[in-house]
């Protein structure tokens, strides 16, 4: 798959052929500054009729228009055949073709899931604290499929130079698993650098999701490219997407 726009990204992992992604940057709209250009986020302060005119120039490169989540930075997943609108959840699962799953970004990691024959797909939004919520194991259960025959694919995100945390944060991933101290890195009194990327890959581990690729672009790190809320607070919003095209 080509991407619609050339600053845009298509996850390069092993999907199967009949599965599709696609990742917007903030490239290829017409918000201005502070969302300039391409921003997808309704829940922000920009003019609803830019967002709904970058959302058509999306929707022409997809099948159907994409199932929209209400995000709540929680552990909720949905179904996404079914939808008819946008619910409270941050994940979500299709079996049918081209159910288009979405979540949207500035920050929070996108997860990508297949299985190896490309029947089930499966989009998480990933913060610390959908990822502490339990989130991205929610979404591999709702798959329902063995673990170990998925292929999950982890989109720009704060890295872990930029991702400032306190000590509540760090607690909160010992409580639920020792490991996660290699993800915190210490910083200033009480503050704690972590890393994101290496939190989702520990929970898609805990899950018994092994075949896992991404996990390399900061979107705090290159404002060009990418909307980031940590770095700019009145930011727009980027989008990740997934669905079965056959």
């Amino acid at each position: 798959m080509e991407p619609p726009h050339p600053d845009w990204i298509v996850p390069d992992w092993p999907a199967p052929a009949n599965v599709r992604a696609l990742i917007t940057t903030r490239a290829g709209g017409v918000s201005r500054e502070p969302f300039a250009s391409l921003n997808l986020g309704l829940r922000t302060a920009d003019d609803p009729q830019a967002v709904a005119a970058n959302r058509q120039r999306l929707r022409e490169c997809l099948p159907q228009d994409p199932k929209w989540l209400r995000q709540v930075h929680g552990g909720g997943v949905v179904e996404a055949d079914t939808l008819t609108n946008a619910p409270e959840a941050d994940a979500s699962v299709a079996r049918r073709p081209n159910t288009v799953c979405a979540v949207l970004v500035a920050d929070c990691i996108p997860v990508l899931l297949t299985d190896r024959a490309g029947t089930v797909v499966a989009i998480a939004h990933a913060g610390w604290r959908g990822i502490a919520r339990g989130v991205v194991e929610h979404a591999v259960e709702r798959m329902a499929l063995p673990p170990d025959g998925l292929i999950a694919y982890l989109g720009p995100g704060i890295g872990p130079r930029a991702f400032e945390v306190g000590a509540e944060v760090r607690d909160a991933f010992l409580a639920r698993d020792a490991r996660a101290e290699a993800a915190f890195a210490p910083h200033a009194p009480g503050k704690w650098l972590a890393d994101l990327f290496r939190l989702a890959r520990l929970t898609l581990s805990r899950a018994g999701v092994r075949n896992v690729h991404g996990g390399a672009l900061c979107t705090h790190s290159d404002a060009r490219r990418f909307f980031s809320y940590r770095r700019d607070r009145v930011t727009g919003r980027m989008a990740a997407l997934i669905w079965r095209a056959g």
